[in-house]
């Protein structure tokens, strides 16, 4: 529904009139009419500025000011405006402003129109109309003071041919030779004998009577047609088979459109049987024998139902029947599959493998024979896996079907690892039978030794074999199998890798407590570097610590060191070690050692070091020196302590007895050494020293008495004259 007024925006007018003196002016907004209930604001307004009295006029009546809908309101002594409010239809009329000066007057009139609403009532929208039939399209407009009507077609007038109450258009036709299209006195519009063509949008337009005030009405016109269908061609004729596809038309019209339905002359197949949009085209795929017979095409609308027929002949092309499509059977089972064919004439039955190299026939004897139609293995191999096909072939054409044989994939062969960073490569010489299926991945295993569960991953086939996470210099066993949809093939022999550093850094050192030897509290370990990781040992950092919760010590060593020293342990103590090789690409894994300090032995006092042993050693051999000399000087009056007693107190040593008797002055000596009151071996006084008495005294020394008892005596057996 839309609602014109004539009018796209608001136009200020002024009226004004030229007087010998003054020019007086109204000003109001374009256009001049007011809809009740409206409002509408009248200016007038000296343009010169002189001053003088205005007065408002209604239709020649002075405006006062008890009026409620007509409100002047003065602005200055040059203006003065006029306001209708809450407008009706008596508001309208010829309103006058009159300006008096002291001398003259000027006034100037205008003229608004009040007008009631414009309205459609339960005027409806939608209509329709059985074509042949008489059509009448009411428009109930209303306004005030009074409307005209107007009816348009798709924006086209329908204009008056002269006669009263009746339109035509430029193509309009008559209804026994008067116009078909008329307007009666309720303002509604009649269409004698309606066709396909007089549907569509009409528009009523309502007009306030000799005002360019209007409303817009649009009524949708509908008209209703039986429907017709036909079926272009009645009859077809094709052979049955997969490839064959045969569509059949069927045309539909009325208004509204017919809905199209089917009757087919076998069970609906939606996977063969396809229908357009609106159903008017029927497709048959893969057609077979039973879709021969009667196809019935029915359209259908609110007014009518009709239908057509139309014949499918279907002769009978070769068809193939596999007893399984597809089979998935572990390595050393047993499959048959049948084929069952049939078709006019009867065709011939074919088994063949299909492959990258051709096709090859296979014979009724071996491991895979055709016994009759059917195709039987015997212990399944993964070279058996693939593409069969069975095929029949008549004169009427060429059938065939594939049945896929899936295995397990087989045991690659011809496998090569490379050992790479932290990591492990294959590469196979040969293509792995992949048992009919495609190969999805691969599996790849590997262990450290034969004691220890394999560890795996799985990658696809399209990925490169690579064995990660290992650890950087590391000897490993690896190998692989295939696995397809079935499941995983044989694994291929092992073979041995070591891998590398993971970014070029060094392996990490060979350590092993068999080699660590002890010195006290102090340990020597030896080590080796197997790998440098292609860049020179920078340095080894070092660091140990207790077993229990202890701080580390940590040192560095140069690059060519092979033995760790450790000083200051404690003795029964368990400590743990690592030493980390580091290169310019980064530090090793560290290598860990757990060792114990052994407790020092009986003999090994723990606070004497090397100097401790021989300074006891040192005293030891004084002892045992000053013993031996002891014994010397008081058994043959000799050694370092006679000699001193000579020294210092003469050849008479007080307290010494002297062994020589009859001496000049007869003087005796005693002498003790070491607390020995009477020296053993001493010779009597008076007796030679072979036992034999003499008559004189003699004095012995230690440069005169023999220092052994094996040293033979004087041949005369006279120590004096030994001396």
């Amino acid at each position: 529904m839309k609602k014109a007024t004539g009018h796209g925006k608001t136009i200020f007018r002024v009226l004004q009139w030229k007087a010998r003196d003054a020019t007086l002016a109204i000003v109001f907004s374009d256009p001049a009419d007011v809809e009740v209930g409206g409002e509408k604001l009248l200016l007038c307004k000296d343009q010169d500025g002189k001053e003088g009295t205005i007065t408002w006029f209604h239709n020649g009546e002075e405006v006062g000011e008890d009026n409620e809908h007509l409100v002047v309101r003065k602005i200055d002594e040059t203006s003065s405006e006029l306001s209708i409010k809450n407008a009706m239809l008596a508001q309208s009329g010829s309103y006058t402003c009159k300006c008096e000066y002291d001398s003259t007057e000027d006034k100037r009139s205008v003229e608004i129109f009040v007008y009631g609403p414009i309205s459609f009532g339960q005027t409806e929208t939608y209509h329709e109309f059985l074509k042949g039939s008489t059509a009448i399209i009411p428009c109930l407009a209303s306004g005030e003071p009074a409307v005209e009507v107007r009816w348009y077609q798709s924006s086209k007038h329908l204009v008056t041919d002269g006669m009263r109450s009746t339109l035509v258009t430029e193509s309009s036709a008559l209804s026994c030779g008067k116009p078909r299209i008329t307007i009666l006195p309720d303002m509604s519009l009649q269409i004698a004998n309606v066709q396909r063509d007089d549907r569509g949008l009409y528009t009523c337009n309502a007009t306030i009577k000799g005002r360019p005030v209007f409303r817009v009405l649009d009524i949708s016109v509908v008209i209703i047609i039986p429907p017709l269908v036909e079926i272009k061609v009645n009859k077809k004729s094709v052979k049955s088979g997969r490839d064959t596809t045969v569509s059949i038309f069927c045309a539909a019209s009325g208004e509204p459109q017919p809905n199209i339905s089917w009757a087919i002359p076998t069970s609906f197949d939606p996977e063969r049987h396809k229908f357009n949009s609106d159903k008017s085209e029927l497709t048959i795929t893969s057609v077979k024998p039973e879709d021969r017979g009667e196809y019935v095409c029915t359209a259908t609308n609110k007014i009518d139902e009709v239908n057509a027929t139309a014949f499918l002949d279907v002769t009978e092309h070769p068809v193939v029947i596999l007893s399984q499509a597809e089979v998935q059977v572990k390595p050393a089972e047993m499959v048959s599959v049948s084929c069952n064919i049939s078709g006019y004439p009867v065709p011939t039955l074919k088994w063949i493998k299909k492959g990258s190299d051709g096709m090859t026939g296979l014979r009724s004897s071996g491991r895979i024979r055709v016994k009759g139609s059917n195709l039987i293995f015997d212990n399944v191999a993964p070279s058996d896996g693939g593409l069969y096909s069975c095929i029949a072939n008549s004169s009427s054409g060429i059938q065939e079907e594939d049945f896929s044989l899936q295995t397990y994939p087989g045991k690659p062969t011809q496998v090569s690892v490379k050992g790479g960073a932290a990591a492990a490569t294959f590469s196979l010489g040969l293509p792995v039978v992949d048992g009919g299926s495609p190969i999805t991945n691969y599996i790849l295993q590997w262990r450290q030794d034969a004691q220890q569960e394999w560890n795996e991953t799985v990658v696809e086939a399209t990925d490169p074999l690579v064995a990660t996470p290992l650890l950087p210099y590391t000897k490993y066993s690896l190998r692989l199998a295939a696995r397809n949809a079935v499941g995983a093939g044989e694994f291929s022999e092992s073979c041995d890798v070591r891998t590398l550093g993971a970014r070029g850094e060094p392996d990490n050192p060979l350590l092993t407590d068999k080699g660590i030897m002890f010195e006290d509290n102090i340990a020597r370990i030896p080590f080796k570097q197997l790998d440098t990781g292609g860049s020179p040992i920078s340095l080894y950092m070092v660091r140990y610590k207790l077993s229990k919760n202890d701080e580390w010590k940590e040192k560095n060593l140069i690059p060519n060191t092979t033995e760790i020293y450790l000083h200051d342990l404690q003795y029964g103590s368990d400590y743990h070690l690592e030493i980390v090789a580091q290169n310019r690409n980064g530090p090793s894994r560290p290598t860990t050692l757990n060792f114990t300090v052994p407790q020092p032995s009986a003999a090994t006092k723990p606070s004497l070091g090397k100097g401790g042993v021989v300074g006891i050693v040192m005293l030891i051999f004084l002892i045992l020196l000053i013993a031996v000399d002891a014994t010397c000087c008081y058994t043959n009056r000799c050694g370092m302590l006679m000699f001193l007693a000579v020294k210092l107190f003469g050849q008479k040593v007080p307290g010494l007895k002297s062994m020589e008797e009859g001496d000049g002055n007869g003087m005796t000596i005693d002498m003790k050494v070491d607390g020995l009151a009477s020296p053993r071996g001493s010779i009597p006084k008076g007796q030679a020293q072979n036992g034999q008495p003499t008559g004189a005294q003699s004095e012995v020394t230690c440069d005169k008495a023999p220092l052994t008892k094996f040293e033979k005596e004087p041949a005369n057996g006279d120590p004096t004259t030994d001396a």
